[in-house]
């Protein structure tokens, strides 16, 4: 029988239930992962440090964890924080978005749509693309997109309005075979 989030976060906080916590982090850790490589520009290094991260502050806040919002909701807003706080710290140095994809997939036409839409995604600015991916990839409303990056539900449908323009335009030419 499959527990509830709810249910679960309700052990951890009530009994100190190390299972029921691990049960969280095995629902959420590879979807937050990716999302992490993704925005990070596929450094994997940085991706797993910064969930590893997430994971630790949303243990360390689960108290405080109201049920208004999607527990995935509310684990992808610290996920968020701590990016940003990484790349505020990091000082404007490009270190994960300078990287190339890691390719794992072969070069088929899947495969280098994969990689061209990874590389116009990198050019977006953090915002848009972390708006773009919670709304294409992980199909989050907008309120949730709201709630996890704190800024208006308006300010969320122009960043994914936004990006989703320049992606077209940067992919406008995009053609089978072709590399960019």
């Amino acid at each position: 029988m499959d527990i509830d989030d709810i249910t679960l976060i309700r052990r951890v906080v009530t009994e100190k239930s190390h299972r029921a916590f691990a049960e969280l982090v095995k629902r959420y850790q590879s979807q937050l992962r990716y999302s992490l490589r993704q925005l990070t520009g596929w450094n994997e290094a940085l991706a797993d440090d910064l969930a590893q991260e997430t994971f630790i502050k949303a243990y360390q806040a689960l108290p405080g964890f109201k049920g208004d919002a999607k527990f995935s909701s509310w684990l992808y807003r610290i996920a968020y924080n701590q990016m940003v706080s990484h790349f505020r710290k990091a000082s404007n140095r490009e270190v994960s978005t300078d990287q190339e994809p890691v390719e794992t997939v072969q070069q088929d036409d899947h495969g280098a749509l994969q990689r061209d839409l990874a590389r116009a995604m990198k050019q977006l600015p953090e915002a848009q693309r972390m708006a773009l991916h919670l709304y294409l990839h992980r199909e989050c409303s907008h309120q949730e997109i709201s709630d996890i990056m704190n800024i208006p539900l308006g300010t969320v449908k122009t960043h994914i309005a936004r990006g989703k323009d320049q992606l077209r335009q940067l992919l406008a030419g995009w053609q089978p075979g072709e590399t960019a």
